[in-house]
């Protein structure tokens, strides 16, 4: 397979979570497509170490995915913290995180 298949399903994943970071307001339904996006990265990243023939982007997507776990978990806790609290959980109507 060439690397055009790769980078053709990298970029509709990527469009398809961007536009539904844009158009949802549920936080759940926003951190699954942070993560759909993150993972279309990740598959061109290793769609190119692929292509070149070495470990880099392999690795490099390794660390992204760590990077994409912390994030579910810190944002999971605070939906967790906001549902507890029976505040509203639209991210438009959500004041209570202002500083």
């Amino acid at each position: 397979m060439s690397i055009s298949w790769y980078l053709l399903v990298s970029a509709a994943m990527f469009g398809l979570g961007a536009i539904g970071v844009m158009v949802r307001r549920n936080p759940l339904v926003i951190l699954l497509c942070l993560e759909l996006m993150l993972n279309a990265g990740n598959l061109a990243l290793i769609g190119f170490a692929r292509m070149w023939g070495n470990g880099d982007g392999q690795i490099f997507a390794i660390v992204v995915m760590v990077v994409a776990a912390c994030e579910v978990a810190i944002g999971l806790g605070i939906i967790v913290a906001l549902y507890r609290r029976r505040l509203p959980v639209d991210v438009d109507e959500l004041t209570e995180l202002h500083g």
